[in-house]
């Protein structure tokens, strides 16, 4: 397994888990659904990545980057590391891992 993969795969589990604790923390239904739909594409794009399926590959890019540019907004707004400034790390991390894989 590549760098690539495991970086969508962990990406993905980590929007997931941070969904469910912002809704958990705040009652947060929209950072449920944003978190639960953004981490499952992360994790069905790791897999087709894994697989060989280049598609797999673009959509975890696509995916990545738009957490990163929504984390930006949020973490200028509310100028707090956590949680939109560590998203915004893991996931240049996470991007840059997938798209200079190999």
């Amino acid at each position: 397994m590549n760098f690539g993969v495991i970086m969508a795969i962990a990406y993905g589990l980590l929007a997931i888990v941070g969904g469910l604790m912002g809704y958990r923390k705040a009652a947060s239904k929209v950072s449920l659904i944003s978190g639960l739909i953004s981490g499952l594409l992360l994790l069905l794009s790791g897999l087709l990545y894994a697989q060989g399926n280049p598609l797999g590959r673009i959509l975890a890019a696509i995916v990545a980057t738009l957490l990163i540019i929504v984390f930006i907004i949020r973490l200028t707004k509310t100028r707090k590391f956590m949680p939109a400034g560590l998203m915004t790390a893991v996931g240049i991390v996470a991007l840059i891992g997938i798209v200079f894989s190999g």
